[in-house]
């Protein structure tokens, strides 16, 4: 840390303007307590005090510098555009320096608070009545240090006021300048009055109805605000779609008997308010107690000395957020008409929210783990802790400033001739036809070597060309899906092979065995059988690309062994060889490879192991938070490992930055014993929860996530769905450490299958439950309260259940398509 020591010299310009006493680190705040400006307003986050002489005798200043890291006032300045030396000089004297004439006019006092903390303050003389400037010294700095501080104030007060050397002043001439009996009001950001996380949005998430009525001008507003200002009354306002669901907090429900104690700290309370899109303050002062009430069940209570807040059960879906920066716990709460509520708590210092989230997590790791939290090592609590909190991942090569992406384009023609069900004069039978064989769309694979996907309902495949403006154009259908022996079934997963030439298939009542369907004949031709004993949970390529190749074998797991599958083996396909079988059921639901070969399985635990080849143990072992992992990927070159569970994704940093390893990857060597994998927990905020379960009536939960992929193609883009939402993080923005880095776009149906188009981070390719899209990344949207809500139009408010079809490369799924025979 360094001061920018020569403003002082640009004032004043003499020799004698040193500096007689300093205090090197502290806070600078603007404390308002009477004021409906607001609270209290932080000026400077690092910065020293001091008081220096000035040209004039008997007259010294209290001064207060900002401190910056080295290059950082720089690049301030360049950010600001002061270009010329002259004006960048008066600029950074304007910027970063407060000086005050030292008088007793200011009523310049010193407090000692909790926990050895020291705060100077002085009257804020051109500000109104109570204002005062208060300077927080950091920890760091001693009694002693303060006391020679204080001193040195008294002595320059008395020097101004009499004109003449302190030396001749006795402790009863300097005892008037101690200003006893005025406490200092609190300064930490825990009042501050408004913090904004950077989430744009529009003002509602509402009809236009009132406003188009009134002629009001619709304005933007910050979508997440934290205030001070209570919560008006009102009425409470119903969802748009039949099912009432108040924007009131639900009423408390009865509490059960506590057996042990975890956490009880004192905090702010807030709660979202949807239609200001803003935390509003409830309760200055609450108490928030983690208890255990049962075997592995716990309990969050909120209460205050006159009301009873609230009472939820810690499980996963409350989707906790801790947030050091504002000194806050975010998290939902869900009622049981399926309402969805945000709240957030905002707690005094850094030490208070570490007490209660060190709590809160013991609470939600237990319940999840059923394993006591004590059992597990410090770098594992660590582990959890660290991909709970909201912050950037460290040490990732990227520019220093973050580039906004392109996120509103311009909407591109469709220049494919319409089909029949693309035209908006059709009849309204026609448009709101829905195939009658009552299946629905529920499986995607995306080829790699071919422009095709493949899109399983039922029993029955559709096939849909890639076109060259990025659209999907039927191209045909296999409508019996069947075994060699001619029974019908409905494939529980699909893999392509061998150039994108096969479809590996797996039949859910055999568990045991796979199915190789012929694509150029469109049937299956071959039953693998794998192992007598040991099942397929699921299945993977030999690496990320194989299915470009010919590459015959390809990796399995069950629930407790890893393994490899050659179909070139007679009888059991399943090389004995190359199998890793563990004697304790560890429970493996995922599995993904690398462009390498290298191979993480993930488990219903919650944990994943990196391997670099088979039949050896892990060299590495990430620890579980305790969702089950339903979906795994991983980066081609192996960084980045993508874990999917039901309510959050887990990005994890695969590199190792430190010790004897450093530089290689956790699937090539092991780390370190101080050292860890680095998450990264991408989720939903809770406020965009609490709107999405608006808008819905259902919870998060999320489809397998997926990278962009591509031969020599870097990954850019994660893409994912809940309900009728796709949701596309920037991976840019993630690592950043961005507030909701992520683009949404809704349909009227729940979203089946999702993937990006092989080789772009720019299409995406949608099964809805009768219809497959290719949708531009161009035509999501930022999360604001009209995206959440859906703009589709006047049609399908009406109730049509349609979206424009020729919005993105839509396919409806016609009577001569993929469900031909159910017609």
């Amino acid at each position: 840390m360094f001061v920018l020591r020569n403003v002082g010299k640009l004032l004043f310009g003499s020799s004698n303007q040193e500096s007689m006493v300093e205090l090197p680190q502290g806070q600078l705040y603007l404390v308002r307590p009477l004021s409906p400006k607001g609270y209290s307003e932080l000026l400077f986050k690092d910065s020293s005090a001091r008081i220096r002489r000035t040209a004039q005798d008997f007259q010294y200043q209290l001064v207060v510098q900002r401190v910056y890291e080295e290059g950082e006032a720089e690049l301030l300045a360049e950010e600001e555009g002061e270009d010329a030396e002259a004006d960048a000089e008066s600029f950074a004297v304007e910027r970063d320096e407060k000086t005050f004439l030292l008088d007793e006019a200011l009523h310049f006092r010193i407090e000692k608070r909790e926990g050895s903390e020291f705060v100077l303050a002085w009257r804020d003389l051109s500000g109104d009545a109570g204002d005062v400037y208060e300077f927080v010294c950091d920890r760091s700095i001693t009694a002693a240090q303060v006391d020679r501080f204080e001193l040195v104030a008294k002595q320059c007060q008395y020097e101004r006021k009499y004109r003449k050397p302190h030396t001749t002043a006795s402790d009863e001439d300097l005892f008037q300048f101690e200003f006893v009996g005025q406490p200092i009001p609190q300064a930490s950001p825990i009042h501050s009055p408004v913090l904004t996380r950077s989430i744009e949005s529009s003002d509602s998430m509402f009809s236009n109805k009132h406003a188009a009525n009134s002629g009001a001008k619709r304005e933007k507003i910050p979508e997440l605000q934290i205030t001070d200002e209570p919560e008006p009354e009102r009425e409470a306002t119903p969802v748009k779609k039949g099912k009432e669901r108040s924007l009131l907090p639900p009423k408390v429900s009865a509490h059960p008997e506590a057996t042990e104690l975890l956490a009880a700290e004192i905090a702010e309370l807030h709660f979202f308010d949807f239609p200001s899109g803003a935390f509003v303050l409830q309760d200055s002062t609450v108490t928030a107690t983690v208890t255990e009430v049962g075997t592995w069940q716990y309990w969050l209570q909120i209460r205050s000395a006159g009301k009873d807040w609230l009472g939820i059960p810690i499980v996963s879906d409350m989707n906790p957020i801790f947030n050091f920066e504002f000194l806050s716990f975010i998290f939902n709460q869900f009622a049981e008409d399926g309402s969805a509520y945000s709240w957030l708590l905002r707690f005094k210092d850094t030490a208070t929210l570490e007490r209660f989230q060190e709590g809160l997590l013991q609470a939600l790791w237990e319940q999840l783990n059923e394993t006591k939290w004590s059992k597990i090592k410090d770098k594992e609590r660590d582990y959890v802790a660290d991909a709970f909190n909201d912050l950037a991942m460290e040490e990732y090569d990227r520019p220093e400033d973050i580039e906004e992406e392109e996120e509103e384009e311009e909407e591109r023609e469709d220049d494919r001739a319409p089909s029949e069900h693309y035209d908006s004069d059709e009849e309204e039978d026609d448009r709101e036809f829905e195939p009658k064989d009552g299946e629905v769309n529920k499986q995607l694979a995306v080829g790699y070597k071919h422009d095709r996907s493949f899109v399983v309902r039922g029993s029955k495949i559709g096939v849909f060309k890639h076109t060259p403006n990025n659209h999907l154009e039927f191209s045909t259908n296999i409508s019996k899906v069947q075994t060699p022996g001619g029974e019908l079934f409905s494939p529980k997963k699909v893999m392509l092979h061998n150039e994108d030439r096969n479809l590996i298939l797996q039949k859910d009542s055999d568990p045991n065995s796979l199915y190789r369907m012929d694509l150029e004949y469109g049937k299956v031709v071959d039953e693998w059988k794998i192992h007598e004993d040991i099942p397929v949970v699921t299945f993977a390529p030999e690496n990320k690309f194989a299915q470009m190749t010919h590459e015959p074998t390809f990796l399995g797991i069950s629930h407790n062994a890893l393994y490899r599958v050659d179909p070139r083996l007679s009888g059991s396909k399943l090389v004995d060889a190359q199998l890793k079988q563990y004697a304790s059921k560890n429970d493996f639901s995922a599995i993904a490879t690398t462009e390498k070969g290298y191979i993480a399985v993930a488990s219903n635990k919650g944990d994943v192991r990196l391997f670099d080849r088979l039949g050896i143990n892990a060299k590495t072992h990430i620890p579980a938070l305790g969702e089950a992992i339903i979906g795994l990927d991983v980066s081609a070159d192996g960084r980045w490992i993508l874990a999917t569970c039901k309510t959050y994704l887990l990005l994890v940093d695969a590199l190792q930055k430190s010790g004897k390893n450093e530089g290689k990857l956790g699937f090539e060597k092991p780390f370190a014993a101080d050292s860890k994998p680095q998450p990264r927990r991408l989720g939903l905020t809770p406020e965009h929860v609490a709107q999405f379960a608006y808008e819905t009536g259902k919870g998060v939960d999320f489809t397998p996530a997926k990278f962009n992929t591509g031969e020599g193609l870097e990954e850019t883009s994660i893409i994912t769905a809940t309900g009728p939402y796709i949701i596309e993080w920037s991976l840019k923005k993630v690592l950043g450490g961005k507030k909701a880095p992520y683009m949404i776009k809704r349909y009227t149906d729940d979203v089946k299958a999702d993937d990006f188009k092989f080789g772009s981070d720019k299409n995406v390719i949608v099964a809805l439950p009768h219809e497959v899209n290719m949708v531009d990344r161009a035509r999501l949207k930022k999360p604001t309260r009209e995206s959440i809500a859906g703009d589709f139009g006047i049609g399908a408010r009406r109730g049509s259940g349609r979206i424009n079809q020729r919005e993105s490369g839509r396919y409806k799924l016609g009577k001569d398509d993929v469900v031909k025979t159910a017609y």
